[in-house]
């Protein structure tokens, strides 16, 4: 079977995002090249010893548990396309069972930490130059909304609603979804927009945040800028756009926020998705039960 035909299938029914789209087709080839040198198969015609054997050469090769599941995500994928279109009447991973691997938490800026990056600029906007404007805005808007890096990324003009003080995002399978914005992003929102509009831009572009000479920013872009600005305030080690996000989730359920409104916000199918945020406040509650309950001290 084509691999082009899964890309299409995936492209067109299970609406895949470019991200998704690459991993699943590097993890395929892989298997592919790894199946040709060692025992001649084909990946429609591998069985689960051939499956295991990857397995345990990716082990060989320092990779992880959870990285691993990952990539057996990416052939299941694949298995259950072959099924569907009938070239497959077993698939080789039915009986397959995930590695276990220990839950990763990954600790979210705190208050103090973020207070500290945005206090460290000031109210005043109007001195800014293009770059610094975008920069701050990105950082702003990423904690502001909790939206993904490539949410941001894909952001076009038309879809800054200033009056309603709400923006259209395109989240996971294409589903569109309406963000609030808090009162201090509109003030950097309309100076950057002002400035965005004085540029002499070489290509016309429609996209919200572009560089000075039009184009696009671009993932990897997004993520240095915030690692950058990230590392003048805090020491953690993952200071990506994702812990933005995780940011923004734990604080404001922190704050009181309801779980099913943090769901729609971060543009979550499930709540379960949603529950991960929840650790750290669970953690604070704990702290407080411990402190506040008559038996909590030993006498």
């Amino acid at each position: 079977m084509s691999l082009n035909a899964f890309k299409d299938y995936l492209l067109m029914e299970r609406m895949a995002s470019a991200h998704t789209l690459k991993a699943y087709l590097r993890d395929l080839t892989s298997f592919a090249e790894f199946l040709q040198e060692q025992y001649q198969v084909s990946v429609d015609s591998a069985q689960y010893i051939h499956v295991r054997a990857w397995m345990v050469f990716l082990m060989d090769h320092g990779n992880k548990h959870q990285t691993i599941n990952r990539k057996i995500s990416s052939l299941k994928a694949y298995y259950q396309f072959l099924l569907k279109t009938g070239w497959l009447t077993l698939s080789p991973l039915e009986v397959h069972q995930s590695l276990k691997s220990r839950p990763k938490l990954s600790l979210p800026f705190s208050i103090n930490e973020m207070n500290a990056l945005f206090d460290q600029w000031g109210s005043q906007i109007t001195q800014l130059d293009f770059d610094e404007s975008r920069n701050r805005l990105v950082l702003a808007l990423l904690y502001g909304t909790g939206i993904r890096r490539a949410e941001l990324t894909g952001l076009n003009l038309i879809d800054v609603d200033l009056d309603r003080a709400q923006i259209k995002v395109l989240g996971k399978r294409n589903k569109e979804r309406l963000v609030p914005l808090i009162e201090s992003l509109i003030p950097m929102l309309k100076y950057y927009l002002n400035q965005r509009s004085e540029l002499s831009l070489h290509q016309e572009t429609h996209s919200l945040f572009v560089m000075s000479d039009g184009r696009k920013l671009s993932d990897s872009f997004v993520y240095r800028l915030v690692n950058r600005y990230l590392s003048e305030v805090t020491s953690k080690e993952k200071r990506s756009p994702h812990m933005l996000r995780h940011t923004f989730a734990t604080h404001v359920l922190q704050s009181g926020a309801d779980l099913n409104s943090v769901k729609e916000l971060l543009g979550h199918s499930s709540l379960a998705a949603t529950q991960v945020y929840t650790h750290n406040s669970i953690e604070d509650l704990k702290k407080s039960y411990r402190g506040a309950h008559p038996r909590s001290t030993k006498k």
